[in-house]
């Protein structure tokens, strides 16, 4: 596992002379606590190049204060063991002060108005902190291909935007939405809940299968029936239901045919859930 910059230049040198000519390089950005969904990632980049890279860092921009930060779980010695068992190359896990110097003073990519809607919404700035720190590592790895999760649509979608505005020569890949038996996507949250709380977690992929449902009935069918799924359910706390056009990820007017993306964002318990799906409005 490599902590300094210095190291990780020096460890891709390595391997990219080891490695056959024209070889690629896969990047797989995470924030640690690592689990099944990023192990998919791991199987993805592999499938797309020759040498991994998984960085493990506890981007202090994407919380809402410090005692938020803090109580972020720190797994790193499991997470190392587990990239070695998938022979990841590259391990890196800077400590903040190696990504940033300047603390939040560092200067910072801008997620524009879209960074300020729904994630964006309830965590105001997160989008410029992430996208921050994806361009420190895209600059230093320059990897060929960078690989994320569908689960956070809207990261994917300004990762994009911004590879594609900063003129970085990189691939933006991504791997479907890993799921448990009860149908939420795996992370770190769905372990810390008790029973009764999972239960009710388990309702906002169901509002989603009823929003794709009602497809066919138009964009305020869609929402109504989401909602309806969750009526009754006192543990749930909504933040965002909405329906957005994958193109440009804003809201969906009532006369949209074509593909569109259902987003939920709710709080169970005091931990936060986000899920989509996609829906075919006719």
């Amino acid at each position: 596992m490599i902590s300094t910059i210095d190291g990780l230049r020096s460890r891709l040198a390595e391997a990219r002379a080891a490695a056959p000519e024209g070889a690629r390089v896969a990047l797989i950005s995470t924030i640690g606590a690592l689990h099944d969904g990023h192990i998919d990632l791991v199987h993805r980049a592999r499938e797309v190049a020759e040498i991994v890279v998984v960085s493990v860092f506890v981007n202090p921009l994407r919380f809402v204060n410090q005692t938020e930060f803090a109580a972020y779980p720190r797994t790193l010695d499991d997470d190392e063991r587990l990239l070695e068992s998938l022979g990841v190359d590259v391990v890196f896990a800077p400590e903040t002060t190696e990504l940033l110097p300047d603390g939040s003073a560092t200067t910072k990519v801008s997620a524009g108005d879209l960074g300020l809607r729904y994630e964006g919404r309830a965590r105001p700035f997160y989008f410029d902190g992430l996208l921050t720190v994806e361009a420190k590592l895209l600059n230093l790895v320059k990897p060929d291909v960078v690989v994320y999760g569908e689960r956070d649509p809207q990261r994917v979608f300004l990762v994009r935007r911004m590879v594609r505005d900063l003129f970085f020569d990189v691939e933006v890949a991504t791997v479907e939405t890993v799921r448990g038996d009860d149908g939420l996507p795996v992370s770190t949250r769905v372990g810390m809940l008790e029973d009764r709380d999972l239960a009710a977690a388990g309702l906002l992929p169901v509002a989603l299968d009823a929003a794709a449902s009602n497809a066919d009935r138009g964009v305020d069918a869609c929402i109504a029936a989401a909602q309806s799924a969750l009526m009754g359910e006192p543990r749930i706390r909504l933040e965002y239901l909405s329906v957005v056009d994958p193109t440009s990820f804003l809201p969906v007017d009532e006369g949209h045919q074509g593909q569109a993306l259902a987003l939920i964002a709710a709080s169970v318990a005091g931990h936060r859930f986000i899920d989509n799906a996609p829906i075919y409005i006719s």
